[in-house]
């Protein structure tokens, strides 16, 4: 399957995106948010996930080579953006997946619009506050030298490993621009939207929750919190893997999130809450 990377004008703004099994032309919409770290054409996990739909994996305004306009500068308006891409594109059933920041992400677009939408993924997110105050649910990783990040966020530091200097320009460069527009978009309030824990609520598709188990940027205590605030989810580890999970088991990722995409419905469905 060739690799598809093209441009796209939303409303002004041009972003990069990668488009996978546009060829099938019922095949699934699979709209995939990557993490802060950005994402990568030739990333397995996108051919795998291609194997079950046509799989649009923009990078986010700010990331990689995608513009960000002024006036864009938290994940709220960052979901909006993409609300307006779906419907641009006029994609129905989509089913979404989010990884980390991608996963917040997913979130607010589900709160606000979930017309265009079938079933919600959600891997190591990040979005909401879980403790109290004094409580750091999610590890600052401004604080971090690039060593410990990697010790903390994979199952194998080698893996997350980088030598920058010796990376091609273009190669740091997006690395540069992640990692600026994470900060831009999560520095303050960090890494959550106060809002959005009274909002989750609001989603009424069938939500699954995975969970790569080395993470230590954020906790399985922080994860089946998370899930738990969204009626119906369901909560599965992955093991071997931390906070990219799509990275460090990319098969198993894969795998998870087409069987929940082909489940009965009955078996997907949220359940209502009881009192």
């Amino acid at each position: 399957m060739p690799d598809t990377i093209t441009s796209m004008v939303v409303n002004g703004v041009t972003i990069e995106a990668i488009d996978k099994g546009r060829e099938n032309a019922n095949a699934r919409p699979i709209l995939f948010l990557h993490p802060g770290i950005g994402i990568d054409a030739v990333a397995p996990v996108l051919a795998l996930l291609a194997k079950g739909g046509r799989v649009i994996a923009p990078s986010h305004p700010g990331f990689g080579t995608s513009q960000i306009p002024k006036g864009m500068t938290t994940v709220d308006d960052v979901a909006y953006f993409y609300l307006d891409l779906l419907d641009q594109l006029d994609l129905r059933d989509v089913l979404v997946v989010g990884v980390g920041l991608g996963g917040w992400i997913a979130a607010e677009i589900a709160t606000k619009n979930s017309a265009r939408l079938s079933r919600l993924v959600m891997a190591n997110a990040v979005g909401v506050k879980i403790g109290d105050r004094e409580t750091r649910d999610i590890v600052d990783i401004w604080a971090l030298m690039p060593e410990e990040f990697d010790r903390l966020a994979w199952f194998d530091p080698k893996v997350g490993a980088h030598d920058y200097k010796s990376l091609p320009e273009a190669e740091s460069l997006s690395a540069a621009r992640n990692r600026e527009a994470t900060a831009r978009l999560c520095w303050s309030p960090y890494m959550h939207n106060p809002k959005l824990k009274g909002r989750l609520h609001r989603i009424k598709l069938p939500t699954l929750f995975l969970w790569g188990m080395a993470d230590r940027i954020l906790s399985e205590q922080y994860g089946r919190a998370y899930c738990g605030l969204i009626a119906g989810a369901k909560f599965e580890p992955i093991e071997k893997a931390g906070h990219f999970p799509h990275i460090e088991q990319p098969e198993e990722f894969a795998r998870r999130v087409l069987a929940f995409a082909d489940a009965p419905a009955a078996q997907a469905a949220p359940r209502a809450r009881r009192a």
